[in-house]
C-alpha cells in the first residue's frame, strides 16, 4: 500500500524553508521538456512485457533489507545510463564538474520512497543550489514491477517535478557496481581537487519511516551533505537505509 507524507516546511541545512520552486542549479544544459517517449530509446519491449502474463508472482513478506558493505572512500563506479523522460544518456563524467554528487538509488512504487520522494526533491532543490549535483537510478525489473518501467518512471519525474535525472538501469549492472540492496538508498561522493568521486557518506535520509510517525526531516543526509560541501571530516554513526523487499514466488 503506497503510504504519502505532507511536510510543509522542513528543516535542511541552517534555516526551514518552503520549496516549490525549480533549482536555478543546473546540472547539465540538458532540459526536461517532455513526456512523451523520447526518440532514440526504443520503449516497445516494455509494451510487450507488461502485456504479457507474468511468469512470477510477487508475495510481500517481512524481509528486512539494510544498506551495507560498501566502504567509505570507495571510488564512484563508471556509468551509462539513459534518462527515459529526455532520452538522454548520462554518465559519471557529466557530473565531473561538481564538487559531491549524491547517487540515489530509487523507484516508483516502493512505499519507503513514496513516503520521502516530496522531501527528496525538496533537499535536491536546497543543495543543487549550494553546488551538490544530483542523479537517481531505479533498477527495478520490470517483470516483476511493470510499474517501475522507464514509460512510468518518466511520468514520475515529471510529476514530481525532479530536478535531477531519473535514470534506467534495464540490467541492474550498475546497481550491483554501486554496491545497492535497496530503495531508497543513498550514495554521497566528494571529490578533492582533480581526485575522483569517494564515498563519503552511505547512509538513510532520516529515522522518519511509512509507519512510525517519525516526522520526515531528512537530518541525516543533509548533516552529511553540509559537512562534505564544507570539507569537514566524514560523519560518523551513518544508519543504514532499511525497507522491506518483497520476496518473489514462482
Amino acid at each position: 500500500m503506497a503510504v504519502s507524507t505532507t511536510i510543509t516546511a522542513v528543516a535542511y541545512g541552517a534555516s526551514s524553508y518552503l520549496v516549490h520552486s525549480r533549482s536555478a542549479f543546473a546540472i547539465s544544459s540538458r532540459r526536461i521538456s517532455s513526456l512523451s517517449p523520447p526518440k532514440g530509446l526504443d520503449l516497445s519491449y516494455l509494451r510487450r512485457r507488461v502485456n504479457a502474463p507474468s511468469p512470477r508472482r510477487v508475495v510481500v513478506r517481512a524481509a528486512r533489507i539494510e544498506s551495507g558493505g560498501v566502504n567509505l572512500g570507495a571510488r564512484a563506479p563508471s556509468f551509462e545510463l539513459p534518462e527515459p523522460l529526455t532520452g538522454n544518456l548520462w554518465k559519471l563524467d557529466d557530473f565531473e564538474l561538481y564538487p559531491c554528487l549524491l547517487v540515489m538509488f530509487i523507484c516508483n512504487h516502493c512505499p519507503f520512497v513514496i513516503h520521502l520522494k516530496k522531501d527528496i526533491v525538496k533537499l535536491s532543490n536546497f543543495y543543487m543550489k549550494k553546488g551538490l549535483a544530483v542523479v537517481a537510478i531505479s533498477s527495478n525489473s520490470v517483470v516483476t514491477h511493470p510499474q517501475d518501467g522507464p514509460e512510468f518512471m518518466a511520468e514520475d519525474a515529471k510529476a514530481f517535478k525532479y530536478p535531477f535525472p531519473y535514470l534506467y538501469d534495464e540490467s541492474q549492472e550498475v546497481a550491483k557496481e554501486f554496491g545497492a540492496v535497496c530503495t531508497p538508498e543513498f550514495f554521497l561522493y566528494k571529490k578533492d581537487g582533480r581526485r575522483p568521486f569517494e564515498l563519503f557518506y552511505h547512509g538513510q535520509f532520516d529515522d522518519s519511516r511509512p509507519s512510525n510517525n517519525i516526522p520526515v526531516t531528512g537530518r541525516d543526509l543533509s548533516l552529511a551533505i553540509d559537512l562534505a560541501l564544507s570539507c569537514q571530516p566524514i560523519p560518523p554513526n551513518q544508519k543504514p537505509s532499511i525497507k522491506w523487499h518483497p520476496e518473489t514466488e514462482s
